[in-house]
């Protein structure tokens, strides 16, 4: 019962094929392999961008924070949520990886609203020496509290930053969780939405270790493989990277892992709406937020759940207390393991 992160989850078999067959013999280095050919068309196709410049990298941090060097001067500063995964969990990336630009937070919640962007971006001084100039916009979509942004909720704010001449960045570590919520095309999400470049997650969702960063307009690619070679993240045997991407764009693999993963979720939310658990959150695409009495969760974790609590510690006399918890689903937990977190937590 896995319910801490979908980073823990397991490769598809499909992937560890692919990797087993990239493994046979020779292939240029650097990404020069015939397989990144074969991605980079196969992204162009499904985002409907032909002049798209795309990357690989082996990790999400990398994938933000070398995009976002690519837009960003070392002077400039760049809005994001409080909660955005590039403010609270890279170990300040971004910052090093653009040479020293700030991050600015968008007061709210996980999802800024255009006011409140557009207020932030209006109050940070630009044109004016002793202040940080205005950089970038990054939306993280899932958010890191499982919300999805609607389609007109990504236009009203890529709006504000287009206003202010500025570009916008994309964090998709669950990109596909959130395109699967909204039904939509990967094209609608992205550049017809005024995505600049987006982090198109794979970690996530069922490969080893793969993320693709995809320039809408190229002009910044160039940039990019500097940056990325600069940082140490352009790999040598670069075709493991291509031979995981292309494994999981074949026969619509990604969307059928990231549909798994929402239905597991659905299925965990719905059963949990039965028992004391109290959701703090409407789970959108494959993240739960709920409160459970200290009790429930004693009896879960003896029985071997995993899961990070929010609020803590769990040793406390007062078995009544609510705690705060993350469930996350991957695309590979079973039903079983899911009804009997649940028929636990019922009691």
């Amino acid at each position: 019962m896995f319910f801490a992160s979908d980073n823990a989850g397991p490769v598809h078999p499909k992937v560890m094929e692919a990797l087993a067959k990239a493994n046979q013999g020779f292939a240029p280095g650097y990404g020069a392999d015939t397989a990144m050919d074969r991605v980079r068309a196969r992204l162009r196709e499904i985002f409907e961008a032909p002049e798209a410049a795309v990357h690989l990298v082996t990790t999400g941090t990398a994938a933000n924070s070398l995009a976002l060097a690519s837009l960003t001067a070392p002077y400039e500063t760049i809005f994001c949520s409080p909660v955005a995964h590039i403010h609270e969990d890279e170990c300040n990336a971004p910052e090093f990886f653009s040479d020293g630009a700030k991050l600015t937070l968008v007061p709210g919640g996980d999802k800024m609203t255009p006011e409140a962007l557009r207020s932030t971006i209006a109050a940070q001084g630009s044109g004016i020496v002793h202040h940080a100039q205005r950089g970038p916009v990054s939306i993280t979509q899932v958010t890191e509290r499982g919300s999805v942004h609607s389609l007109d909720e990504l236009q009203a704010l890529t709006a504000v930053a287009r206003d202010f001449g500025l570009k916008v960045h994309m964090d998709g570590a669950r990109f596909t969780n959130a395109l699967v919520t909204l039904g939509c095309a990967p094209a609608e999400m992205t550049w017809k939405s005024g995505i600049d470049v987006l982090s198109f997650g794979g970690t996530k969702n069922g490969l080893m270790g793969v993320e693709a960063v995809i320039f809408f307009d190229p002009e910044k690619s160039w940039e990019f493989e500097l940056r990325r070679k600069r940082g140490a993240h352009l790999l040598s045997k670069h075709r493991y990277l291509s031979a995981q991407m292309e494994a999981y764009l074949a026969d619509d693999l990604w969307l059928e892992m990231a549909a798994r993963a929402n239905a597991n979720c659905a299925r965990l939310a719905g059963g949990l709406r039965g028992t004391e658990a109290e959701l703090l959150n409407d789970p959108q695409a494959n993240i739960i937020f709920a409160a459970l009495p200290r009790r429930v969760h004693e009896r879960l974790k003896e029985a071997g759940a995993m899961y990070y609590l929010q609020d803590g510690p769990l040793e406390d006399p007062d078995g009544e207390d609510m705690l705060g918890c993350r469930l996350v689903c991957d695309w590979s937990i079973s039903e079983a393991l899911i009804d009997q977190f649940v028929d636990l937590a019922k009691g």
